[in-house]
């Protein structure tokens, strides 16, 4: 259940808010101070903040632009003040949007739900966008299952995406040949271990700027390979 923060002076207001959002199914939380909602918002994890500006304590304005320096949670700023000057000033200081009074509750309604499945979206996009790992030039998305050096693609068969990310994801820790083959391959090596050290080769082709002294995949010699960060 989604859980919403309203901070409001107006009693009545509040109730009438909350009684409507509770019929859609969310969990309410009303705080009548400026200073108890920023508390509020700043403590506990809302899923969305409907916030008047006009409060006694600190203002809409100024909890929103508090909030915004470490938090991401939606923000619907309420008001009776109806000048566009209002209006600008409260987005920019990070709402995501602005109503002013009076207003339909069911009008208020929709908008929430409008604001989480955008935020929800976003929060989804963002973790898949995060599936990449970047280090020194070398970008792996492994969603894509894609390689980039310094910004221009390169072509890498499965084994060697496979084996370039597995060393990517533990850098600096040194792996034998048989280990690298056993985690790869999925079996053991018994005498295939130059299928690793070919693999490790046009790895290397592909990524180094020289091979000959490579700055990302090492040799450590009499025991295998590590990735070098």
């Amino acid at each position: 259940m989604s859980r919403v923060l309203i901070v409001e002076d107006e009693g009545s207001i509040a109730e009438i808010e909350k009684d409507y959002l509770e019929l859609s199914g969310f969990e309410v939380v009303i705080k009548s101070d400026g200073t108890s909602g920023y508390k509020a918002a700043m403590e506990e994890d809302y899923d969305i903040i409907i916030l008047d500006v006009m409060l006694p304590g600190m203002d809409g304005y100024e909890i929103c632009k508090s909030i915004r320096e470490t938090k991401n949670t939606p923000i619907i700023m309420v008001s009776a003040k109806k000048e566009d000057i209002d209006k600008i000033r409260g987005l920019g200081v990070g709402a995501d949007d602005y109503m002013t009074k009076p207003f339909s509750p069911s009008e208020l309604v929709a908008r929430v739900k409008a604001h989480l499945a955008r935020y929800e979206r976003l929060v989804s996009s963002v973790k898949e966008a995060n599936d990449v790992i970047e280090i020194r030039g070398i970008k792996i998305d492994k969603t894509a299952r894609r390689v980039f050096v310094n910004g221009e693609e390169r072509m890498f068969t499965t084994k060697e995406f496979d084996l370039l990310t597995f060393l990517a994801e533990n850098p600096n820790r040194v792996f034998t040949k048989d280990e690298l083959f056993k985690e790869i391959w999925d079996m053991d090596s018994i005498g295939d271990i130059a299928t690793v050290t070919v693999h490790i080769k046009k790895i290397r082709e592909k990524v180094e700027f020289d091979t000959s002294k490579p700055q990302y995949i090492e040799t450590i010699w009499g025991v295998g390979y590590r990735f070098k960060v």
